[in-house]
This record gives C-alpha cells, structure tokens and sequence, in this order.
C-alpha cells in the first residue's frame, strides 16, 4: 500500500516545513509515503469561500486515481486515538493499493470532494490551522507506523 498525503497550498511556516520532512523521511523506512501539494489559487480576494472550495475541490478530484480510498482530515471525522489509527491503517493495508489523505484549504472541501471522500477522520475536537494539521498527521502517521512494528517510540 502507498500512502500519499494531498495538501492544497505550500506549507509556509519553515519550522512547520522541516518538522514535516523529517516525519515524511522516517514514515518513508516503513511505507511508501509522499507528499503531493496542490498549488494554491491565484487572486482568491476576488471570489467567496465556497468559490474557492469549489476550485480546490476540482483540483483535489484531478489528483485522485478511481480506486484510492479518501480520507478527509476533517474536524467532522471520526476522532481515533494514536492505537486505534495504528490498527486502523493496518486494516487498510489489505484494502486499499494507495490511501489518499486530504487537507483541504482554509475554508475546507467542496461538497463534491466529500461525496468522493471514503472516509472522514479528526485530529482532535480543537481546530487547529490547515498548515498546523499537516505537521501533526505525519507525526501520528509515523507513530503509527512504530506502533505497528513494536517500537518504543510511542509510551501508553
């Protein structure tokens, strides 16, 4: 199973940008992991905010293969702790060939993107930044990792 993260816009915050490679280089020593970003809009002052979903929306759909399974980092998601997201992308492993997770925009995902979406999952019940989301889902994604493989690098 490959694993790919889609992120709409450049991570700009640098400690946020080092932060995330350096999970995506240790994710990459246990599966096939990579990061695809979606060059953000131009001239968005000038359009709504579901105008702008909807733009995003059509590129993230452009970006998908018919058979990935989506999962939308979504506040309105399942919320999993780090051991049951560890057994959760096991499980997948024997689902899925390429498992798309997805961060949307600033204002979120279009509607289309969610009648795609297979799944929704939450990082907490706190909203954290779009660009926040994506350092913290590549630490739990690598801790899940380690927890599948019996690592000492998550502690219960």
């Amino acid at each position: 199973m490959k694993v790919e993260l889609l992120l709409v816009g450049k991570t700009v915050n640098s400690v946020f940008v080092a932060g995330i490679a350096d999970y995506a280089k240790r994710i990459g020593h246990y599966i096939p992991f990579n990061i695809n970003v979606i060059p953000e809009l131009k001239n968005t002052k000038n359009i709504s905010a579901n105008q702008q979903k909807e733009a995003e929306g059509e590129l993230i759909l452009k970006k998908l293969q018919p058979d990935d399974h989506l999962v939308l980092l979504d506040e309105h998601g399942k919320e999993l702790r780090s051991i049951e997201f560890a057994q959760w992308l096991e499980r997948k492993q024997h689902v899925a060939r390429r498992l798309v997770f997805a961060v949307g925009g600033p204002y979120g995902f279009s509607e289309a993107v969610y009648a795609r979406a297979n799944e929704k999952i939450s990082l907490s019940k706190m909203t954290f930044s779009h660009q926040m989301v994506r350092l913290i889902f590549t630490e739990q994604l690598y801790r899940a990792c380690t927890i599948l493989k019996g690592e000492p690098y998550h502690h219960e």
